[in-house]
């Protein structure tokens, strides 16, 4: 089981217990607001995370994440949750421009 500590929201620590499910899936299992406007499709960027550890234990990027690199909509040490999947401990933050005004962020 993967552990995926979210930094900015006050390290929070969700479990991963399936590598078959994107990330974006075990944050909403884990009952947490995050932004996904395109319903976690693979069809935005809002579901951006970025990467502070443990970047060896995602998934190899996705051919939409290598098309939003290439277009400069993804820089580095960013991976869409809805893209990837987690076999290994992890520490994520959300990005500012994907940040909600009803949670409340902390500094990292």
């Amino acid at each position: 089981m993967s552990k995926v500590i979210i930094a900015n929201m006050a390290n929070k620590t969700i479990h991963a217990d399936s590598t078959s499910k994107s990330l974006l899936e075990h944050i909403h299992d884990a009952e947490l607001d995050w932004m996904h406007a395109c319903g976690g499709n693979g069809r935005c960027t809002s579901c951006k995370a970025i990467v502070l550890d443990g970047a060896e234990h995602f998934s190899p990027l996705s051919p939409f994440e290598e098309k939003c690199i290439d277009a400069g909509k993804l820089k580095e040490g960013e991976r869409l949750s809805c893209q990837c999947q987690v076999n290994g401990d992890i520490t994520i933050q959300v990005p500012e421009t994907s940040k909600f005004p009803h949670i409340t962020y902390t500094e990292v």
